[in-house]
């Protein structure tokens, strides 16, 4: 099966999204998965700008807000920036899926698991029913351990979205974070079937497709088995100390954008293994 590519625009660290575009356009993706930094643009700046390169908004990346936090604030100040990145999503058009995670850095709770899982889904439940009025989705993007202490794996993921309990969530599964947590990542994407409307791949070590020891060929074989039509997103990031910070040097955008030629053509030319 043919299918559209994407790249997370967070990948190009404090690039302007206009020079973005014109380096995937130059490349020839199909779209992007747009970093939601609501005050590095509107939402009509950056859909005219996607557009003028002819690049499809698939979906949007939250920044770092905390929804499971025991501070009634922080959480709140969470759930409203969630409330305003639909909105923006909203004024986008083409209903992009709107991505949902637990707070990127903290890998234990601050006072229960419990108490913090079930804050999780009561915020959740708060932020779709927003989603909902605005007829977009969310995703909930299944992170590893040493990210995040909520949702890890695909099962935890089918169990947080049943909890929640909105027809309007769905899951991302990313090829990275599974070669961390699952001992078989394309049972996981089986597993996650028609709940499954997200796809983020990178390699084993976060690189190009084809620089470490995922088997693309089996998880490329399980979307087709549940029939996911929607895109591949790409997050490869540059290599070097300190993975939250993807531009870290001179040489880091020219890693990229190898990272990113390299798997566009084993993903178009059905070359992964």
């Amino acid at each position: 099966m043919t299918r559209k590519l994407g790249v997370c625009t967070w990948t190009f660290g404090e690039m302007p999204l206009a020079e973005i575009a014109d380096r995937l356009a130059a490349l020839s993706f199909d779209g992007v998965e747009l970093m939601g930094n609501l005050l590095a643009y509107s939402a009509r700046e950056a859909a005219q700008i996607l557009r003028d390169h002819n690049l499809q908004i698939f979906s949007l990346t939250p920044d770092n807000v905390d929804l499971a936090h025991p501070d009634g604030a922080v959480r709140g100040q969470a759930v409203d920036y969630y409330r305003r990145l639909l909105d923006f999503a909203a004024e986008l058009g083409g209903a992009p899926l709107v991505s949902c995670h637990g707070y990127v850095g903290r890998i234990k709770a601050k006072r229960s698991q419990a108490d913090e899982y079930r804050l999780f889904v009561e915020a959740v439940r708060q932020v779709a029913a927003h989603a909902q009025s605005l007829n977009l989705k969310l995703v909930i993007e299944v992170l590893n351990r040493y990210e995040s202490h909520l949702v890890n794996t695909g099962a935890d993921a089918a169990k947080f979205v049943t909890d929640v309990g909105a027809a309007n969530v769905g899951i991302l599964l990313d090829a990275y974070h599974m070669n961390i947590e699952e001992s078989n990542p394309a049972l996981a994407l089986q597993q996650a079937g028609n709940r499954l409307w997200l796809y983020h791949a990178a390699d084993s070590n976060r690189q190009a497709i084809g620089r470490g020891h995922i088997d693309f060929l089996a998880q490329l074989a399980a979307l087709d088995a549940i029939g996911y039509g929607g895109p591949v997103i790409l997050e490869c990031t540059a290599p070097g100390p300190n993975p939250f910070t993807p531009i870290k040097d001179k040489d880091s955008l020219n890693w990229l954008e190898t990272y990113l030629q390299e798997s566009q053509h084993r993903l178009r030319h059905n070359q992964v293994e």
